[in-house]
């Protein structure tokens, strides 16, 4: 597989919430995610790795190309991840040609500066919770667009929606908009995979084992709603982020130790 016998030195991530890690910890003892994992995989095969993590929660593609583009190309990374438009699709007015426009112009830049970008697709949100429905033709036509921009720029793409189990609640949070430990974990897994790591498979892909479940209730999702949804429609009326005032989390290229187990 492609990228099998490369060795990264520079890893930069951009992105919004997932890609800061937001699910997986939390602000007072600090947030891991998927690019910490994958970074913690990549320094397993090169001790000399440097990881910068310059993704913020909230942020918008637009606002994704706008604020982390050039300092992650000053950064000149060997090795970077684009992971961003959940946002975008969540808001009133949503245009997909004009999100993936924001995430072809990070993929042009960073790989004509010899980076290696590697991007997801998103799963369908209504398998996750019901009322996301609405959003389904939102996620195809984007994850379409995904697809048609990373292949005229050579990005590898993971494919998450293609596998039952990364609509398994058990991976995600319970805002159910954010991936938990169990879904950085695979997300992880799946970059590592897609791009050729020692040590990685499709393991990320097999559905974990039975549990019993709680079929959704019509009372589960109006707590759902009060406690997560609420809030978050609240902070866009008011024309607020998650994510405002706050920086990246990791700006500067520094070592990575690496993980004691899989990513």
């Amino acid at each position: 597989m492609p990228g099998a016998e490369q060795q990264y030195l520079r890893y930069v991530a951009l992105g919004d919430s997932q890609t800061e890690g937001v699910g997986d910890g939390d602000d007072t003892t600090g947030l891991r995610g998927l690019a910490d994992r994958l970074a913690e995989h990549l320094a397993l095969h090169g001790p000399g790795l440097r990881y910068a993590n310059l993704a913020v929660r909230g942020r918008l593609a637009g606002q994704v190309r706008s604020e982390q583009l050039a300092p992650a190309l000053a950064l000149r990374p060997d090795l970077a991840t684009v992971v961003a438009g959940v946002n975008d699709m969540l808001r009133p007015r949503f245009d997909a040609d004009e999100v993936a426009g924001h995430l072809e112009a990070m993929f042009g830049a960073l790989t004509a500066q010899g980076a290696r970008v590697a991007t997801v697709t998103f799963p369908d949100l209504a398998r996750i919770t019901p009322l996301a429905r609405p959003l389904t033709p939102r996620v195809s036509a984007l994850n379409d667009r995904i697809r048609a921009a990373a292949g005229r720029h050579g990005v590898v793409v993971v494919e998450t929606g293609h596998h039952a189990v990364v609509t398994d609640p058990r991976l995600w949070s319970a805002d159910r908009l954010h991936a938990g430990p169990l879904g950085h974990q695979r997300i992880a897994a799946s970059l590592a995979h897609a791009l050729g790591l020692p040590g990685s498979d499709d393991s990320w892909t097999h559905p974990l084992p039975p549990a019993a479940a709680a079929p959704p209730t019509v009372l589960a999702e109006l707590r759902w709603a009060a406690a997560f949804l609420g809030p978050w429609l609240g902070r866009r009326l008011r024309g607020r982020s998650s994510g405002d005032a706050r920086t990246a989390k990791r700006p500067d290229l520094l070592p990575v130790e690496p993980a004691g187990g899989p990513a």
